[in-house]
């Protein structure tokens, strides 16, 4: 049986952030990158770019149930839903923490 995610999706929860996003992604911003953290310490990186849909088709989400349930033990109240990545490594669940990270050189 395939599992059924609900949320948001994780550009509309940036963009609340004040995030830049759009036109306003250009420059320093393009050298920006958020942070995934999970209870048990896994990370991943998603470039701000891949996360803006006025750039790529790729949407990901912030779940907080599924198949109607909210989400909870081994899932963590939050996981984060790729479902375009082929594998399915950058899928976090136990998400505790999201952290939008600016290079500097």
């Amino acid at each position: 049986m395939e599992t059924v995610y609900e949320g948001v999706w994780l550009h509309e929860v940036l963009k609340k952030a004040g995030v830049p996003q759009g036109s306003e992604l250009r420059g320093k911003a393009l050298a920006s990158y958020v942070l995934a953290e999970a209870q048990d310490g896994y990370q991943v990186v998603f470039s701000l770019a891949e996360l803006d849909p006025s750039f790529i088709d790729n949407e990901i989400l912030l779940a907080d149930s599924a198949n109607g349930k909210p989400l909870s033990g081994a899932q963590g109240w939050f996981r984060l839903i790729t479902s375009k990545d082929k594998p399915g490594a950058r899928s976090v669940r136990l998400l505790t923490k999201l952290e939008v990270v600016q290079l500097r050189k």
